[in-house]
């Protein structure tokens, strides 16, 4: 496994057949690792996978956990070269933003409801580094996880008419064998909090299995089951169009229940598309 840390590296290296990339701000886990998997399917025997670890701050409001977000370095690494990655790319703060920067890239229509209206200017950050990793490794592949369901749409929207040509491929969302979503704030929760967490993945089955009801009524169908949790303080729980990302007020085919869930200081988000 070849490890850069810089864009020109990164721009400079060899051509190969094809390269596929796995986005991340590393604390890897065993989703990361299907993602690999997936990553390597695509590229072929021949092919770069290629994974990136970058805690972009741009995604993290003023007074949340950009500095306490597990950096794992060594363990990443060995992680990387056991899952069979072939280039991992790992740029410091300095290599990625000018301490000038004054140039970001904004979509400003699907990004504005959900986690972008509860964490202003989240999805800036998002299509900024996006951009960036784009077009320092040029790959032809893409991978990012359905669990952040918004961030899937809003970097589809964005490479679709900023003309990238790379292809964005959704991968399903991993779980634990409770349900819930794996994610590397999980490690964040204490065993009370991880243990009460689990009704967020109760709460998703519980709208799909209700059926093509008012919106409103799905809402409040799983806002009861969260509550079963003492421990958990809800920030929203939403039923949108999967493609617009706009409210609905009747669950429809291509419908989608979204939630943020904040267990002691950890946020959770997860959601489930009401089929």
């Amino acid at each position: 496994m070849r490890i850069i840390t810089t864009i020109a590296e990164a721009q400079a290296r060899p051509g190969v057949k094809r390269c596929v990339l796995v986005p991340t701000m590393g604390a890897l886990h065993k989703a990361h690792g299907e993602m690999v998997r997936v990553a390597r399917k695509h590229a072929g025997s021949k092919g770069e996978v290629a994974l990136s670890i970058f805690v972009n701050p741009l995604q993290f409001e003023p007074g949340s956990d950009y500095e306490r977000y597990p950096r794992l370095e060594k363990q990443d690494e060995e992680f990387c070269r056991n899952a069979g990655v072939d280039l991992l790319f790992r740029p410091n703060v300095a290599e990625m933003y000018a301490d000038d920067r004054s140039v970001f890239v904004v979509e400003s229509s699907l990004s504005n409801t959900l986690e972008g209206k509860s964490r202003p200017g989240h999805f800036r950050g998002v299509c900024t580094v996006v951009a960036k990793l784009l077009h320092a490794l040029s790959p032809d592949v893409a991978l990012f996880g359905e669990k952040d369901f918004q961030q899937l749409v809003v970097v589809r929207r964005m490479v679709r008419d900023l003309n990238f040509k790379t292809k964005i491929i959704a991968v399903p969302t991993m779980r634990e064998q409770d349900g819930l979503a794996c994610s590397s704030r999980n490690q964040y929760l204490n065993p009370e909090e991880r243990m009460q967490a689990v009704v967020l993945y109760k709460a998703l089955l519980a709208a799909a299995k209700a059926g093509e009801k008012l919106a409103t009524e799905v809402v409040d169908l799983a806002r009861k089951v969260i509550g079963e949790a003492p421990l958990a303080r809800i920030d929203y729980v939403e039923v949108v169009d999967s493609q617009t990302l706009q409210p609905v007020e009747r669950v429809r085919p291509n419908s989608l229940l979204a939630l943020a869930v904040v267990f002691g200081k950890t946020r959770l988000i997860d959601n489930i598309q009401l089929r």
